[in-house]
């Protein structure tokens, strides 16, 4: 099975976490700090905070925004749940903003219709590794006095014109799980400018725990255990440094793609924003006919091509349909939701992995 995504590590990184291992330190050690610093470098941002995981991220930052039970925060629903499932859990209620069907990314034009006086905070979702329209979306903000969260889990190594993912809204969270642009294993980070959400971030990484006056641990408020070890730092310190070389690849191999099946007219290929530059992340097609998508999903499989699905209309999960959205429906969601397909897209693909991929393609439509 050629799988959609998949981890690339070398001797480099293995080598990072066997001295990680033999250092005195396991956890809550320098590696971390170097990890962070590294990170907020090449992010352009002034503070890195690194977690356990994006999820732990995205709770961290929605606390720290202030988010809390009456609060209504929009967002897209093209998006893994956890980036609504934290809103939940601060009390905040998601409100979806329906998507653009060229970039999957929320639908800048239609935030401001959403917006009311329970409104607190924007979360835009760079689907993909594809920039949403962030200067648009800040100047929304800025009217309204909403905080600005960026989901950049699928977008650490990708521009929006000519600035990193990663310094331009109030705070950003980044996921380091190994299929991502890198890999810690399990791991995240919030990305900001604030002096003050920065040391508010490191208080509730760690149980709200402080050191008093005195050198004695005290708890100050209610944290949570969220710290990230240094042997995963290790890792991902390693690979940081090749991250432009993913980024890259990823690039050349969407290339091929657009090469090899840019003329089956029965699929749409995904495309790149003019002044963005994606890190693609994912690769999603889509069927042009909705009865398309799972004859094509399913005789894919069957050649031994990991095709996915990236995503589910939030909305439509079970819970969420029990839980207030049942009868949510937003016209562009709900057709990208019928035709998507994900397509394999990692740096160890090989292009005798591609050429079979778009053959595949051409022998379901009988193209030659």
């Amino acid at each position: 099975m050629i799988p959609y995504g998949k981890q690339c590590l070398d001797k480099s990184d293995i080598d990072a976490v066997v001295k990680a291992l033999k250092s005195p330190f396991l956890t809550q050690g320098p590696k971390v700090l170097e990890f962070e610093n590294a990170l907020a470098k090449y992010c352009g941002s002034k503070y890195a905070i690194a977690v356990s995981n994006g999820t732990a991220a995205l709770h961290l930052a929605y606390l720290v925004a202030g988010l809390k039970e009456g609060d209504e925060v929009i967002t897209t629903p093209n998006t893994f749940v956890a980036t609504s499932n934290m809103l939940l859990a601060v009390g905040a209620k998601p409100v979806f903003c329906d998507i653009r069907l060229d970039t999957y990314n929320i639908d800048e034009t239609k935030i401001e219709g959403l917006i009311n006086k329970k409104t607190k905070a924007i979360v835009p979702v760079h689907f993909a590794g594809g920039a949403c329209e962030m200067d648009t979306i800040l100047k929304i903000a800025k009217k309204y006095k909403l905080k600005v969260i960026e989901d950049g889990c699928h977008a650490l190594g990708s521009v929006y014109k000519k600035k990193p993912i990663g310094g331009i809204g109030d705070m950003t969270v980044m996921s380091f799980h190994a299929v991502k642009a890198i890999t810690t294993g399990e791991g995240g980070a919030i990305l900001t400018n604030s002096k003050k959400s920065y040391d508010r971030l490191l208080s509730l990484r760690s149980h709200g725990i402080h050191k008093d006056k005195k050198g004695f641990n005290v708890m100050t408020e209610m944290g949570y255990n969220y710290r990230i070890t240094d042997i995963q730092c290790a890792l991902g310190l390693s690979q940081l440094e090749r991250l432009p070389y993913f980024v890259e690849k990823r690039r050349v191999i969407v290339k091929k793609y657009e090469k090899l099946i840019g003329g089956i007219k029965e699929i749409i290929l995904p495309i790149e924003s003019e002044n963005v530059l994606s890190g693609w992340h994912v690769y999603v097609i889509r069927t042009v006919k909705e009865k398309d998508r799972f004859p094509l999903y399913n005789f894919l499989k069957e050649k031994g091509i990991g095709v996915n699905f990236h995503y589910p209309a939030v909305y439509s999960h079970p819970y969420y349909r029990k839980n207030g959205y049942a009868k949510t429906k937003l016209k562009n969601t709900d057709l990208y939701h019928k035709t998507a397909i994900t397509l394999p897209i990692h740096p160890l693909l090989s292009d005798k992995d591609i050429n079979f991929i778009a053959k595949t393609l051409k022998d379901f439509f009988k193209k030659d």
